[in-house]
């Protein structure tokens, strides 16, 4: 395979799990910012939304004050973002329309719906019913193009780039999920485990679809260790960083047997893979969840320009 079609697989995948990411974020934000004044106090729930998003410099170039109009123009509609929702699709669609022939029938089809349908917004939705809206149909837009690869994709090197590319991103979308949560969303003066935080954790859950998993893994309240055990530590769990390192190292192995050779990619997955099986909750949290995840993001990084030199230059 043309190292260009490679890199347009790949990215084509991450924009579109992006996409997805961002929409998850709004939507959590949402519920948060609904919450009761007298129970919210001063939580800074928008500039969250905006520093998990990883774009928290160029929004404060922009705007002077991070709120629900200002986030949600700059994360959902900003041509001036790159990784807006709108620039995520539209820079997918620019992949997919560069490797078409690589493409199965149904994925091109999802990704050019999604492109038509989003232009029908315009310039957003005019309310926050209708946002809450638009920002469900973001996630069902990339879960079905994701099935359609899933589903109809012959399993080669552009099912395995594609692969790559969602499970990089979703790694490090849930590090950057639970970084924010423990360090910037719960106000100072809110006691961890109070009623705040139980909802935040649980906003945190729903934002990647593990509120009902932790419930039938651990059969108890939301508590933030578990959480992190869960997101962090669970093969079990789709978006955990250890299934997504499962299916990174995976994916990896598959390309190295079908070009007969192995490389430092290999190689460092199987060992940030390994730093996973070997952790336990309660080793991280002695050391420092943020200092963990900060190492997983800075190795997870590594491993995408790795692979970008091997494969894709």
């Amino acid at each position: 395979m043309l190292s260009r079609t490679a890199d347009n697989l790949y990215w084509l995948a991450r924009y579109v799990e992006r996409a997805e990411y961002l929409a998850r974020i709004l939507e959590a934000t949402q519920r948060l910012a609904s919450v009761p004044i007298p129970i919210a106090g001063g939580t800074n729930e928008w500039e969250s939304a905006v520093a998990t998003a990883g774009c928290e410099n160029a929004f404060f170039e922009v705007y002077e004050e991070a709120n629900e109009e200002t986030v949600t123009e700059f994360l959902a509609f900003s041509p001036d973002n790159p990784s807006s929702i709108r620039s995520c699709f539209e820079v997918a669609r620019t992949n997919a329309r560069a490797v078409r022939t690589a493409l199965t029938v149904e994925m091109w089809d999802a990704i050019n719906g999604t492109w038509l349908e989003l232009k029908r917004y315009g310039n957003g939705p005019t309310s926050r019913e209708e946002f809450s809206r638009f920002l469900r149909w973001v996630q069902e837009s990339s879960l079905l193009f994701d099935g359609s690869a899933y589903r109809t994709m012959l399993r080669s090197d552009s099912y395995w780039f594609t692969r790559l590319g969602v499970f990089l991103e979703r790694a490090d979308n849930t590090a950057r999920i639970l970084d924010v949560k423990y360090h910037l969303l719960l106000p100072e003066a809110e006691h961890v485990g109070g009623p705040l935080d139980y909802f935040q954790w649980a906003a945190i859950l729903r934002s990647v679809s593990a509120l009902t998993s932790y419930h039938w893994v651990y059969r108890e309240s939301v508590k933030p260790w578990l959480v992190a055990d869960l997101l962090i530590l669970k093969e079990e769990m789709p978006r955990s960083l250890a299934n997504c390192y499962e299916n990174i190292v995976t994916n990896l192995d598959k390309m190295a047997g079908s070009y007969g050779r192995q490389g430092p990619a290999q190689r460092l997955a199987r060992g940030v893979r390994t730093r996973l099986q070997n952790s336990r909750m309660d080793e991280i949290f002695q050391r420092g969840l943020h200092e963990f995840i900060q190492e997983f993001i800075a190795d997870n990084n590594r491993i995408g320009g790795i692979i970008t030199q091997q494969y894709l230059a």
